[in-house]
């Protein structure tokens, strides 16, 4: 057996140059290499970061607007049960509408970015919720009225901002929906002018 190291041929090996400046332009050389390979794996580090956060947002995002949407048609089909008023009904029946629309599309969409949406409204929701069951007629209808242009107004700056900075499809939808939401909101803001407090 043959414990000589073996030796490549001097041709297929690069000399190192014996003159300093020579020595000093390679060293040089591989010194900026490995500058630029630093600075390129930082930068690829940082643009999966920041995609991981954009998506992180996003996701958040998804479901906090399933729970928007699953307590908006809630409210809807109660103010549908519970009001007096012909307006406040076709406004009930307004948001059962359309956020039952959007419910659809932001399933659709979480589906196809692998997001876990929630079944249920949040606890702040349902106990919304609660408290408008125990009401009915013009006690009913300012109650409802109020809290339709306070979550409104919630919801379009929510969505005014993930249209700015979300991911792109979810960014979309957000665009999308924003004519909606203004709408609704002038809508509420229009009844509880009429109802009064």
């Amino acid at each position: 057996m043959n414990l000589s190291l073996h030796r490549y041929p001097a041709n297929t090996m690069r000399s190192v140059p014996k003159d300093p400046p020579q020595q000093l332009a390679l060293l040089s050389h591989l010194l900026h290499a490995v500058v630029l390979g630093a600075i390129v794996a930082a930068l690829a580090l940082l643009c999966s970061s920041s995609a991981s956060f954009a998506a992180g947002k996003s996701s958040a995002f998804l479901k906090e607007a399933m729970r928007g949407d699953l307590a908006e048609t809630k409210v809807g089909e109660l103010a549908l049960q519970k009001s007096e008023s012909a307006d406040v009904k076709a406004f009930g029946q307004t948001l059962v509408t359309d956020h039952g629309k959007h419910l659809t599309e932001v399933s659709t969409l979480a589906k196809s970015e692998n997001v876990q949406l929630p079944k249920q409204p949040n606890q702040e929701q349902k106990a919304e919720y609660q408290k408008l069951s125990k009401l009915s007629g013009k006690a009913f209808d300012q109650e409802f009225v109020a809290g339709m242009v306070a979550d409104h107004k919630k919801d379009i700056a929510k969505y005014q901002k993930e249209a700015e900075s979300g991911d792109a499809d979810v960014a979309a939808l957000a665009k999308k929906t924003l004519p909606v939401l203004q709408k609704h909101l002038e809508t509420a803001q229009s009844l509880q002018a009429k109802i009064g407090q």
